[in-house]
């Protein structure tokens, strides 16, 4: 810091460098300083001046240009190579003044310059401008260590927020059960891949009876932890685990039987306006399959078209739309038979794929994913899975998607 005044010795810098190879010149500064209240101290040369700064902080440095071992501007280009963060003003004395002169001293890192015999007024009045310089300086290293500092706490608490989230995802893709399974004729795989840590995208399945199993797609409105925690809770009432809680299982006479897949979406709907208490909603798709026959039943509410592909290739949308779950309370739901055969298969996706963006800003779309199946009828379970993941991310351009992606591919073979 740096004093104009003694009398306002708060604000004046208390510590000054003078260095110069002549004895006479740094008595004359000195007495000119020490007058105006500074602490002032003497260097004989360039070299001694920089060991002095080593170990002292200087507020002011004011250095001769033509000194012996390390000139003026020599000082102090090396003097500004092993400052630590804090900032001293520096003035190059000289009866140098054209301006290649002055050119060469700012790049060494000179703040200003005093041309000898130097005017004990014009000095104060350059100390006075270095004075502000310095406090603004001083006041932009404390407000950039404080933002340094927070910028470390943010950075921390983003760290555990992250580890948070890893653990989180662990826990999220633990509901998923076996991604490739076979119940009879049926075979059924899934696929999951979340736009961030987490996501709100589930797909799963659950056996009902020797004859019967469930499998649903479902996409909560949002991303991140909320829709996570809303997907978790979802999949509580949907569980292979718990068979008394699962709101698609009913028993009669001891025996598990299948709920009808509409209505298994209208307790669904009753339960988000009763019982959860959200301004999320939902898509899903819920079906049945006789694991046996090839009867397949569903319900769609919201979710994008389940496709049905014939075993020679031809594929067809299926379902007729139907409301997201938890948006009017008291609305209807419609159910949807086909019947499959050997060899046929049904894909059901999330709008993540549908809806993924190219460069464009052109959808994937529907057709899209139809002629990928088409494309890919000789893949099957999670090769074809896989495969509409990589026609998805190479189409937008992106491995980041900005979507949650997910899918369940259920094939139905020939009876052994």
């Amino acid at each position: 810091m740096i004093l104009e005044q003694p009398e306002n010795a708060k604000n004046v810098a208390k510590r000054v460098l003078v260095a110069d190879d002549s004895a006479l010149q740094r008595r004359i500064l000195s007495k000119i300083l020490e007058a105006r209240g500074y602490n002032v101290t003497q260097a004989t040369d360039g070299a001694e001046a920089l060991e002095m700064c080593r170990s002292t902080q200087f507020d002011v440095i004011i250095s001769d240009w033509m000194m012996p071992q390390l000139t003026g501007p020599e000082f102090c280009q090396k003097f500004r190579a092993m400052e630590d963060g804090t900032y001293t003003y520096f003035v190059l004395l000289t009866t140098k003044g054209d301006a290649a002169d002055i050119a060469f001293g700012l790049e060494a890192g000179a703040d200003d310059f005093l041309t000898k015999p130097v005017d004990g007024s014009e000095l104060q009045a350059r100390l006075g401008a270095g004075h502000r310089i310095v406090e603004m300086q001083r006041e932009l290293f404390i407000r950039n260590a404080e933002i340094a500092g927070a910028l470390s706490e943010i950075q921390r608490l983003y760290d555990i927020l992250d580890r948070d989230l890893q653990q989180a995802k662990t826990l999220q893709m633990s509901l998923l059960p076996e991604p490739n399974v076979t119940f009879g004729r049926a075979s059924i795989s899934l696929g999951l891949r979340s736009s961030g840590h987490v996501g709100g995208d589930l797909v799963g399945y659950f056996k009902i009876n020797e004859n019967q199993v469930g499998l649903f797609g479902l996409d909560v409105s949002g991303h991140g932890v909320s829709s996570a925690l809303m997907t978790a809770r979802l999949a509580g009432y949907l569980s292979a685990g718990d068979p008394v809680q699962n709101v698609a299982i009913d028993n009669q006479a001891g025996r598990p039987v299948a709920v009808s897949p509409e209505r298994v979406v209208r307790r669904l709907n009753e339960m988000m306006f009763s019982e959860i208490a959200t301004e999320h909603y939902f898509t899903i798709l819920y079906g049945v399959i006789n694991t046996e026959t090839g009867d397949f039943s569903f319900c769609q509410a919201g979710h994008p078209h389940p496709i049905l592909q014939r075993s020679a290739g031809s594929v067809q949308l299926l379902g007729a739309g139907g409301l997201p779950v938890g948006l009017i309370q008291g609305a209807s739901y419609e159910l949807s038979h086909i019947q499959l055969y050997a060899g046929d298969r049904v894909f059901i996706g999330s709008d993540g794929i549908t809806e993924a963006l190219n460069k464009k800003g052109e959808m994937f779309a529907e057709h899209g994913l139809c002629e990928l199946l088409q494309r890919s009828r000789a893949l099957s379970g999670d090769r074809l899975l896989n495969q509409v993941v990589d026609e998805v991310t190479r189409f937008t351009g992106s491995n980041d998607l900005e979507d949650d992606l997910s899918a369940i591919s259920l094939g139905f073979r020939a009876a052994q």
